[in-house]
């Protein structure tokens, strides 16, 4: 099957240009780039993109599929605060749910120009066939490619941050008995069965481990994932030193950084995506980069939970490969990539008053292209549209009032471009949204699901609901205490008040 797309105009990220260009597709991969009016196979089908800006889709490095049907739950949130409302938020799932809000970011995804995911999801108290195999299925057939993760731990929030448990009145203690993880060999017993069993194609969507954060594992748990994905051949994702409190623990419980652990237990490599890394110091960032490993920078979750401001600009100094991501819809609320590159740019300006290190837009781009492909194992594939890659495409409306007038086109994917801009999304050379419709999903169907879901939700959450809330003043007030310890870096800004 060949398909030829004439008449658009075509991002050359570097140059900040867009030249007419037509691209020639034989199946789902890009066999020729040319010059407008390039020769095709008679027998070739035609797409007219006259008056589109075409990129290559954008490329979310880290998203929780599981967060879905909890967007907007959240308001004054740490991301310790985020953990403690975990079992309100996102308990109480059956089978179709899972399906459910994993469809819904990836629909969302798709509409704001986004054709691939790093999803770490969840499932309590341990991953199972069933629900990967509901998970994987909703990116098959919204028709975008995944990477799906299932986050994994044999230690409850509560246990895994120093003196929390001790701090929490005995009542609460007992109580939060309800929330223990299965222990780590279950966990890994489960996941051999989902990778045994898996049926999707790894070039649409692919398996990986994600022991969630690494405190919260044994290490016996910690190197058995190791293992199990090297012998797999898949990825391996945690999240690494989001939050202070998480440097902090790191330091008390280990008397080293998390990633210097990490890096003793031999589990940083290629096929190794740290999330967030704020807090990395700078022998850290150059572990991450001697290895080959990749950052998963979500400036927006950062900001939203108060984190801090992670260092890309200095990780990308050491070689280090980042890309950029949303985080989850419970701590992000939406799953727009335009966003969070507009925030990587705007966060890396007030990180240094010399302009010349504040990242570039075109930097930023193909940091949510290429630099997210690598992290997802797809480098080489996608992230660009060069001939051998696979046909993900983005068609922009150069109508749409995000480009009038059109200046510079790399600036204005990055800094103005909020996803009203998207007309059609290809993936696989199959075109997966058109003129603004999806073609893959009905969603009014999905729209009424998710009411329905979600008041189903509600109720039989209640009584975690309210659990969580009686936590919420301890967890609170405990995390902060722990997190105005002195650390060795610092990524918070400096309070606007003055004493």
């Amino acid at each position: 099957m060949t398909t030829i797309i004439q008449g658009g105009r075509l991002i050359d990220i570097k140059k900040h240009q867009a030249p007419p260009a037509d691209i020639l597709i034989e199946n789902d991969v890009i066999r020729e780039v040319g010059p407008a009016g390039m020769a095709a196979p008679n027998s070739a089908t035609v797409i007219d993109a006259s008056g589109k800006l075409m990129m290559p889709g954008l490329v979310n490095a880290h998203t929780h599929g599981h967060g879905n049907l909890g967007k907007g739950m959240g308001d004054r949130w740490t991301l310790e605060l985020l953990l403690n409302a975990g079992p309100s938020v996102s308990g109480g799932r059956v089978l179709e749910d899972k399906y459910l809000s994993t469809l819904i970011g990836a629909v969302e995804m798709i509409r704001k120009g986004c054709t691939a995911a790093y999803d770490l999801t969840y499932e309590f108290p341990m991953p199972t066939p069933e629900g990967m195999e509901a998970m994987a299925r909703a990116y098959s057939d919204a028709g975008m490619r995944a990477v799906l993760a299932p986050m994994m731990a044999d230690r409850t929030f509560y246990q895994a941050i120093p003196g929390l448990y001790d701090a929490l009145p005995e009542a609460l203690q007992k109580e939060t008995e309800k929330f223990q993880v299965a222990p780590y060999d279950a966990t890994l017993e489960a996941c051999t069965s989902v990778l045994k069993n898996w049926q999707f194609a790894r070039a649409q969507v692919a398996p990986a481990l994600a022991p969630t954060i690494p405190h919260h594992c044994h290490e016996a748990f910690l190197t058995a994932a190791r293992d199990m994905a090297r012998d797999w051949d898949i990825g391996f994702h945690t999240h690494l030193l989001e939050s202070k409190v998480q440097a902090i623990a790191g330091m008390e419980i280990y008397g080293k950084t998390l990633c210097a652990y990490l890096d003793d237990l031999d589990i940083i490599g290629p096929d190794f995506t740290a999330a967030h890394a704020v807090w990395l110091d700078e022998d850290d960032m150059r572990r991450l980069a001697d290895k080959g490993a990749s950052v998963a920078h979500n400036p927006g979750s950062n900001a939203r939970l108060g984190n801090g401001l992670a260092a890309a600009r200095r990780m990308r100094d050491f070689g280090l490969n980042v890309g950029i991501g949303t985080d989850g819809a419970s701590c992000s609320d939406n799953q727009n990539m335009f966003e969070a590159m507009r925030a990587a740019s705007f966060v890396s300006r007030v990180q240094d008053l010399d302009y010349e290190r504040w990242l570039s837009t075109d930097e930023v781009l193909t940091m949510a292209t290429e630099g997210s492909a690598r992290a997802l194992g797809f480098k080489g594939k996608i992230g660009a549209v060069r001939p051998g890659y696979k046909a993900d495409i983005v068609f922009l409306d150069l109508g749409s009032i995000n480009y009038v007038p059109l200046n510079d086109p790399t600036n204005q994917l990055v800094h103005s471009e909020d996803g009203t801009g998207v007309d059609s999304v290809m993936i696989g050379g199959r075109m997966v949204m058109e003129n603004r419709r999806m073609t893959t999903i009905d969603e009014a169907k999905l729209a009424r699901d998710a009411e329905v879901a979600v008041e189903r939700l509600r109720a039989a959450n209640a009584s975690s609901k309210m659990l969580v809330e009686k936590l919420e003043d301890v967890v609170g007030r405990f995390c902060v205490g722990l997190s105005r310890q002195a650390y060795h870096v610092e990524r918070h800004a400096p309070c606007a008040t003055e004493s």
